[in-house]
């Protein structure tokens, strides 16, 4: 039987997605989506390349993921972000009925948890994976920001 990896594997691959991001100008946010062990879709801020405000790291990973099992359903798949979800990815996750969502840094002005966004009744959420180096990640992005400006 093939030992599964734990969330820190997977999260720090989502991290390395938010670096991608981050080299790019974007917010460096970054999300996988794992089923089975494996990793099925792969997504990073996109929003200012793209001109999209949509094209956040959680909607660039399901879509990917959905085309990757030929279905619009998430289920038994788990998605890895670096920052909790804001309420438009969390309504998207929510009809994507996926089983669970890790996340790494806390968003407590625009995060689903704060706002009380609905989930799918059945997704089981799970918070502060690798929190420190998401935050980090994220405070880096907007000094430098801050200082170039």
């Amino acid at each position: 039987m093939i030992q599964p990896f734990d969330d820190s594997y997977f999260m720090k691959k989502a991290l390395q997605e938010a670096e991608i991001a981050l080299e790019k100008g974007e917010i460096p946010v970054g999300a996988v989506i794992v089923v089975d062990n494996r990793i099925i879709a792969r997504g990073h801020n996109l929003t200012e390349t793209l001109n999209d405000v949509t094209a956040h790291a959680e909607m660039q990973a399901i879509t990917a993921a959905a085309n990757f099992l030929g279905g619009k359903y998430l289920q038994k798949c788990t998605l890895y972000v670096t920052l909790e979800p804001c309420q438009m990815c969390a309504g998207a996750l929510y009809w994507s009925q996926i089983s669970n969502i890790v996340y790494g840094a806390r968003d407590e002005e625009r995060g689903c948890i704060n706002l009380n966004t609905k989930l799918h009744p059945k997704t089981i959420i799970k918070g502060g994976v690798l929190e420190n180096e998401a935050s980090a990640l994220l405070k880096r992005f907007f000094i430098e920001k801050r200082n170039l400006n």
